[in-house]
């Protein structure tokens, strides 16, 4: 139900899977295993995937960090976008590959749950979107010493939750499990 015009199809979002960003994330192996299924899943049903890769000072391009983790995998004929913002609408060329590609809904996973993920849900919201967060897809790392008041499990736990009730004039947010991704639904 996007409020863009002529853009019914879906795309899986693989947000910032990167051997520096996930290396001590919460259940990381579980997740980065229910990105892999998405991803073979998409691929077989011909739905776009789109990588989304994060640098910044503490993250360099081309370096051992910034690097996706090795269960997964990127085609080459799959779009590649960077940015350097935790929206990964924001100052990148995504709207452009998901306009190529008649998208109207997208299907959200990666890390960090508390930065990236939250970052580009609320942006692919007002931006028309809609945009379904896979609930088991999803993590990020312990951040309390920097004073987030929460362990990443309750991070998870409760962007899952309060995402399900994200909606906007002619779009909205949905929560789902791996397993129920319908990229057919819309």
């Amino acid at each position: 139900m996007t409020a863009l015009e002529n853009r019914p199809r879906t795309a899986l979002l693989v947000i910032d899977v990167q051997n520096g960003l996930v290396g001590n994330a919460y259940d990381r192996d579980r997740v980065v295993g229910n990105i892999r299924q998405l991803v073979d899943r998409a691929r077989a049903e011909q739905v776009p995937v789109v990588w989304v890769q994060h640098s910044d000072e503490d993250l360099a391009q081309g370096s051992e960090e910034w690097q996706y983790v090795p269960e997964l995998t990127r085609l080459d004929a799959e779009p590649l976008v960077h940015k350097t913002y935790g929206d990964s609408f924001e100052d990148t060329d995504l709207e452009e590959h998901l306009a190529e590609h008649a998208v109207g809904r997208l299907v959200v996973t990666g890390a960090q749950t508390d930065a990236c993920i939250r970052s580009t849900l609320h942006g692919a919201l007002v931006r028309g979107y809609d945009a379904t967060l896979v609930a088991d897809a999803h993590t990020t790392e312990d951040l309390r010493q920097w004073g987030v008041p929460i362990g990443p499990d309750q991070a998870i736990a409760y962007t899952n939750a309060y995402w399900g009730f994200a909606s906007a004039p002619g779009r909205r947010g949905t929560v789902t499990p791996t397993a129920e991704v319908d990229f057919a639904a819309g």
